[in-house]
């Protein structure tokens, strides 16, 4: 029975869309219909495979058995002479065609370097031949009864889930094998059965007919191939006998003439005994393979419309990316390189302004104050910093107590909330200020510090120079360490934006809101995230940016402290408080009311500095009263430090706005049009644009090969259309 169905049209198209979409494409996981084969060892399993095959061969598994599928796919060529075999590389995904004998081998190696494990991946092998079905069958390790101790016990445990694994596949048709025998202790079948309840996937075939001859007669022969009740009448069964001949000897004829032989037989023995007609389409391999022929075409059928659907949303994905290549390739031109990823740096500095202003539906990068906090300390654990305090005291065991604290106690704004952009900068500007409040004088003021702080010069020293030394001494420095954190903190978020903004910039394709920016921002993020080269040129670029921000607002920022703690009592001066109210006529004051108006600002403005100056002449200067002096300076010293703490804390967003975001946001335009290209980069550049000349060419290739496919799958469903309609 040479080239069984050969002349399938069907099959012929789904070997040839396979073909295309596997080989040329290289997509293995693609919606076509298959067979899995189950069954303990020794029901017939792999003669049943060699029957389809057209021919013997013996995959070696070596005393453990199979140990992972064996993908078998057949290939019906009729103009080939004899049959060919490959084997796919599970590396490369490339089929190499091999002697039979270096086949068995592999699939052997494959088999035995499992050990006692099992393995979902596959090993595939494809026949191609004049002799075979034209399909494909899973060939799965087979069930095991017994187990000799309890390492071989979980081996078949492992497989018996294996199997499991692939029977509840929806799109899989179960090729349950059994021995002839009474159907009620078909224990394969019973576990078809309990995925399959109404056995609407699978397809039973019972096989070594000829060894139940002698059992059968014509009173019982239709009630046995009805399975005496036990099978239910929807379950479709076959019952043949495969090939076979004595141990030891060579067959008597080829394997394709034995497997007509046995078929005949069959057939000739269950009508002689009488058996109904209804019955005889489901004895003998020549029905099965008819069936199979049938069964395959009315699958796949069923799934061209899933396969086509796929095959066009593969040809959308692959003209989408043959335009970003060709985008890429033009843009990549060596005259035009530099100014490219210049332009899309500008690119990514507008859209992170974008981004800090807010972006309702930008969902990348979005982190809770816990995750945020988390990640950041991991982020400098990793890098070994040390030069500031990750926690605002020690009164902290660890993060999780700060990050408690932060919630449930301060219940910080949009703490449990997942933000990104400039909410988040709000909730750091919330988390750093209630850090810097934790600010404490680290050592406390002693008797023995405060006069040794008084000392003498040419004029006199005033307790007011006493309380400057102390604090300058032994205040600025917790407060600059800290003041570090905030920086670190700013630095972190601004590099974390990174994924934002690029997500931004991609959502703008086919947005309506893409009106409202620049085409350039959608354009250009194509190319940011295609080549690499750009993408490490402005990432580089940005967190050099970031880099020089923190130290600008370091230093600003420590130049501030050491004015503030060089003369706290200017800076402590109250702020001008105006006395409008919302009442009366919006009237430009006369000159009366302005001159009325100028002695109480000052004089307001004099607040706390009037109160500390009062504390300082309370202070006694006598030196049989130094005990009570130092008390007084040690509560002044304690007192400064709060009001200064709270000035710094009141004003730390307006620090963190004016020395890092806004020059940021201002200068990133100017940084990324001063990216430079070194000869290194060229040269990546230069291998990068031969890459993608290819690209390009294997793109084009590949939505030529999906047309090809599309184009053939519709006019093959027409057909069938047509023929169904009459």
């Amino acid at each position: 029975m040479a080239g069984v169905g050969a002349r399938s049209e069907l099959l012929n198209v789904l070997g040839d869309v396979k073909a295309r979409v596997q080989d040329k494409l290289g997509i293995c996981d693609f919606p076509m219909p298959q067979f899995i084969l189950i069954g303990k060892q020794s029901v017939g399993k792999s003669r049943l495979i060699e029957s389809l095959a057209g021919e013997t061969f013996n995959f070696i598994s070596g005393t453990l058995g199979s140990r992972r599928p064996t993908v078998l796919e057949f290939r019906n060529v009729a103009s080939e002479k004899t049959s060919r075999w490959f084997v796919r590389d599970r590396m490369t995904s490339q089929w190499n065609e091999h002697p039979i004998s270096t086949v068995m081998k592999l699939v052997g190696d494959a088999h035995e370097e499992l050990g006692e494990t099992v393995s979902a991946e596959p090993i595939c092998v494809r026949i191609q031949s004049p002799a075979c079905v034209d399909m494909q069958i899973v060939d799965l390790p087979g069930f095991r009864d017994f187990a000799l101790d309890r390492s071989k016990q979980e081996l078949c445990d492992r497989i018996e889930e294996l199997v499991k694994t692939f029977m509840r596949d929806p799109r899989n048709v179960m090729l349950c094998v059994e021995q002839c025998g009474d159907a009620a202790n078909m224990a394969t079948l019973g576990k078809c059965r309990e995925i399959d309840p109404k056995l609407q996937r699978t397809i039973l075939v019972r096989t070594k007919l000829d060894k139940y001859y002698s059992d059968l007669t014509s009173d019982n022969v239709n009630q046995w191939v009805d399975g005496f009740g036990d099978l239910p009448e929807t379950l479709v069964r076959f019952a043949l006998t495969l090939p076979w001949w004595k141990d030891g000897d060579k067959p008597p004829k080829s394997f394709v003439e034995l497997r007509d032989d046995f078929n005949n037989q069959d057939t000739r023995q269950m009508t002689e005994k009488n058996l109904k007609p209804q019955y005889r389409d489901t004895i003998g391999f020549r029905s099965f393979a008819v069936f199979m022929e049938k069964k395959i075409e009315y699958m796949f059928a069923d799934a061209i419309n899933p396969v086509l659907d796929n095959l066009k949303s593969l040809k959308s994905k692959s003209i989408q990316k043959d335009q970003s290549l060709r985008t890429e390739f033009e843009e990549t031109d060596p005259h035009r390189i530099l100014s490219t990823t210049r332009e899309c740096g500008t690119s990514f500095a507008t859209a992170l302004r974008h981004v800090m202003e807010g972006i309702p539906n930008l969902s990348t990068g979005r982190l809770t104050l816990s995750d945020e906090l988390k990640a950041f300390h991991e982020h400098h654990q990793k890098i070994g910093s040390d030069h500031f305090v990750m926690l605002p005291s020690q009164d902290f065991i660890n993060l999780d107590d700060y990050i408690e604290y932060l919630t449930n106690e301060i219940q910080i704004g949009a703490a449990d909330a997942e933000v990104n952009g400039g909410a988040q900068f709000r909730r750091v500007m919330a988390e750093v200020e209630i850090f810097l409040r934790f600010s404490e004088i680290a050592v406390e003021t002693k008797k023995r510090d405060v006069i040794q702080a008084r000392g003498v010069s040419m004029s006199s020293l005033t307790w007011r120079d006493v309380v400057v030394k102390l604090l300058s001494n032994e205040a600025h420095l917790p407060l600059q360490r800290r003041v570090q954190y905030v920086g670190e903190r700013i630095k972190w978020f601004f590099q974390v934006q990174k994924d934002a903004v690029l997500d931004f910039m991609g959502s703008l394709e086919g947005n309506p809101q893409a009106s409202m920016y620049s085409s350039l921002l959608w354009k250009n993020v194509k190319l940011i995230n295609q080549n690499p080269m750009i993408k490490h040129l402005v990432f580089t670029t940005y967190d050099q940016a970031c880099a020089r921000q923190l130290n600008q607002f370091i230093e600003l920022f420590e130049n501030m402290l050491t004015s503030t703690f060089a003369n706290p009592w200017v800076f402590l001066k109250g702020a001008t408080v105006s006395g409008y109210t919302e009442d009366g006529d919006a009237a430009m004051p006369s000159i009366d009311d302005t001159k009325e108006r100028i002695p109480k600002e000052i004089q307001s403005r004099s607040g706390i500095e009037s109160t500390l100056s009062k504390w300082l002449l309370d202070i006694p200067t006598e030196s049989h009263q130094i005990d009570e002096a130092v008390d007084k300076v040690q509560m002044l010293v304690l007192k400064t430090y709060s009001f200064i703490r709270s000035q710094v804390c009141d004003q730390v967003e307006l620090f963190a706005e004016s020395f890092f975001k806004l020059p940021m946001l201002r200068r990133l335009e100017e940084d990324m049009n001063r990216i430079a290209l070194s000869d290194t980069d060229k040269q990546n550049y230069q291998a990068r644009r031969s890459r993608l000349e290819g690209e390009v060419t294997k793109v084009r290739e590949n939505i030529q090969e999906v047309e090809d496919c599309i184009q053939r799958l519709e006019g093959f469903k027409l057909k069938c259309s047509a023929q169904r309609a009459f």
